[in-house]
């Protein structure tokens, strides 16, 4: 792809649908390339909005808000950064030559709910996958409970970050965990997934990568596996690399394989799976950056979200690590708006560490607000002074 220059008529225009902390450093990436880059996002100031070109506020759940705001801008390229997309007009879209979506149009459908996305995984592909059922109602979840066994875990089919999902460990807990799940669920309220709980080792994220060789073809790039560690289904903790055998890596790297060729396109997938021994299973999979990934911006030559910009644009991509690290989560503690940062400097003073604080205007007890990251000789010790660092930074409320 040729690029042009930025607020020219020869730009090469990408439009973010969703502008987050993940968004925001795709920008940065694709700026860092000359493209002219305009931020979406559902909410005003958002982290990516503060770095964009240009950024417009919408709910992209909207087909015609979506449209035209599209043909508003004229951009080359769309990157869906969230799932909470009008997905089937994103495709009309596409169809009607206005952008090419990326990585394609069919990707994003797919995985905007985990229902299309463990359907494909599972019943077309063949890939080894926890026990399952959808329910639409609580009767239907009840029984897919009983069915799988106890515990078992509930998922709105589509949430992040660990909205709406519950553990359930006895039938009695079954209606609570139905009614968090339809007050959590983005959009699909009232469908929700019930998984067998898997006795894993660890889980493992395996950010791969289809970019284009010196052939002109997509080739499949793996990343070092980062092993991560959640709390209501959401992500504390990083660290990259996660110790695994090689019988265990070969099979991770071919259910990686297999279910990102299958969707196409190009660009950084986030494939999340469990690992026990040397058995293997696919979780999920997302068609861009993953917020376990993070911790790549301490540990890798290209972090995930270069290496995203770089592919999406046709340029070659480098997965290579130059250091073992960390990532540990830094949250809001409060509820609040416009919350400042103390202890950041105490932060720093531990050895090897970098600080990423991502200016969301609105905090929450459990709001993601920013990232401690770093390096270590081994990953136990990078994870020690990730998680020290993290717990040096103070919300306050101003």
């Amino acid at each position: 792809m040729r690029i042009g220059t930025a607020l020219s008529p020869s730009a090469t225009k990408v439009m973010l649908l969703g502008s987050g902390e993940l968004g925001k450093e795709v920008i940065i990436a694709l700026q860092r390339l000359g493209v002219e880059v305009i931020a979406v996002d559902r909410y005003a100031n958002a982290p990516g909005h503060q770095v964009a070109h240009r950024f417009h506020t919408i709910n992209m759940a909207d087909p015609h808000a979506l449209r035209a705001l599209v043909e508003q801008e004229q951009p080359h390229l769309i990157v869906p950064e969230i799932e909470a997309i009008a997905t089937d007009e994103l495709a009309r879209i596409e169809a009607d030559q206005l952008a090419e979506d990326m990585p394609t149009a069919r990707a994003t459908q797919l995985t905007m709910n985990r229902e299309g996305i463990r359907r494909l995984a599972a019943e077309e592909l063949g890939l080894p996958t926890s026990r399952y059922h959808f329910a639409s109602s609580l009767a239907e979840m009840q029984a897919a409970c009983d069915d799988v066994g106890y515990p078992c875990f509930i998922k709105p089919v589509m949430s992040s970050s660990g909205k709406g999902q519950s553990m359930v460990k006895s039938p009695e807990e079954v209606t609570a965990a139905w009614d968090y799940a339809l007050s959590a669920g983005r959009v699909n309220h009232g469908r929700v997934i019930v998984e067998q709980c898997i006795q894993f080792d660890y889980e493992i994220t395996l950010l791969t990568v289809r970019a284009l060789g010196a052939n002109g073809n997509v080739e499949t790039h793996f990343c070092t596996p980062i092993g991560h560690r959640q709390v209501k289904g959401d992500y504390v903790e990083s660290w990259q690399a996660q110790a695994m055998s090689e019988t265990a890596l070969a099979k991770a790297q071919d259910i990686a394989q297999k279910i990102t060729t299958n969707l196409g396109g190009r660009g950084l997938f986030g494939v999340e799976l469990f690992v026990k021994g040397d058995e293997v299973w696919f979780s999920e999979v997302s068609p861009r950056p993953h917020d376990t990934g993070m911790v790549t911006m301490i540990t890798q030559y290209q972090n995930e979200f270069e290496l995203h910009a770089r592919a999406i644009l046709g340029l070659p991509v480098n997965t290579a690590m130059h250091s073992t690290g960390a990532s540990a989560v830094i949250y809001g503690g409060m509820d609040a708006t416009g919350i400042a940062f103390e202890g950041v400097a105490e932060a720093l003073q531990v050895p090897e560490t970098d600080i990423r604080l991502f200016g969301k205007p609105e905090s929450f007890e459990r709001r993601r607000m920013g990232v401690a990251l770093a390096r270590g000789q081994t990953t136990d010790e990078a994870r020690q002074r990730a998680a020290e660092a993290a717990s040096r930074v103070k919300p306050v409320k101003v």
